[in-house]
């Protein structure tokens, strides 16, 4: 029994934001894969549709070797994860429905634990950089697929190939927009308009990260500060014993030397 629920995670532990990114990123990849298996589409959408998905295969891949090179047991980490490995396979569509038993485990993981807010508010730069991940890899799959699809086969468009649609939504979300390449068409134009302003909020975001990199102290920053905080006033409390034991020794001892002398005193 244990054996079966190898791939499966340990339930003590929460998800993390990149996994729960690489939850929705099977997601998306596996309406890829059955996009690409039953529906009858024309040869450069099927490109576009090959090469988004074998970009979230090399970053599965990247995710995977990442982390088994951070990991301990580096042998246990490959019996618990194997399975993300071979679904991460590129040009292999059988192996890349593995990435279903991804999705069903972190779904599994969510429903055992009680809070997910709590661990992602604690891993919050975590939490945007995996956000931005899955924000900018839906953002260049949807649009690059719409514009191609919508713009094909009309009179003076000028978007014809996968490269075309790939190249216009990255000009586009970049907000840069040379002008090489742009939609001719009603659909066409509302989709830019999207993905500008998905652009805009995508790289506000962005700007927002990288400030809180160099302003908001960083989480071990921030420990260091409290534990010398701790450590002055526990110093300052010790001294201050200190400075209270030393005066009730002196009482102490103006005490017995009164009492002495009162022993002593043959008139007591």
């Amino acid at each position: 029994m244990a054996d079966k629920k190898r791939w499966l995670l340990h339930p003590e532990q929460a998800p993390t934001p990149f996994q729960l990114a690489m939850m929705m990123l099977s997601l998306l990849s596996v309406i890829v894969v059955l996009v690409l298996s039953f529906a009858t589409l024309d040869s450069e959408t099927n490109r576009l549709l090959l090469f988004v998905d074998f970009s979230i295969c090399m970053i599965f891949l990247t995710y995977f070797f990442v982390n088994l090179f951070r990991a301990e047991n580096k042998i246990d980490y490959i019996k618990h994860n194997w399975i993300d490995f071979v679904a991460s396979i590129p040009a292999i569509e059988p192996l890349r429905l593995a990435r279903l038993f991804q999705i069903l485990r972190v779904i599994r993981l969510i429903r055992m634990t009680q809070s997910l807010i709590i661990p992602i508010i604690k891993q919050r730069r975590q939490a945007t950089l995996a956000s931005l991940l899955v924000a900018m890899v839906t953002i260049l799959t949807f649009a690059s697929v719409l514009m191609l699809i919508v713009e094909a086969g009309v009179p003076d468009a000028n978007i014809h190939t996968a490269e075309d649609a790939i190249w216009w939504t990255l000009v586009t979300i970049s907000t840069v927009g040379y002008g090489d390449y742009y939609p001719v068409t009603a659909a066409g134009h509302v989709i830019g308009g999207v993905v500008i302003i998905c652009g805009v909020s995508f790289f506000g975001v962005i700007s927002g990260y990288m400030a809180s990199l160099f302003i908001a102290p960083d989480e071990s920053e921030k420990l260091e500060t409290q534990s010398e905080q701790i450590r002055c006033e526990l110093h300052e409390a010790l001294a201050r014993m200190e400075e209270n034991q030393g005066v009730l020794m002196k009482q102490i001892e103006q005490l017995n030397l009164k009492l002495e002398e009162r022993q002593d005193d043959p008139k007591v």
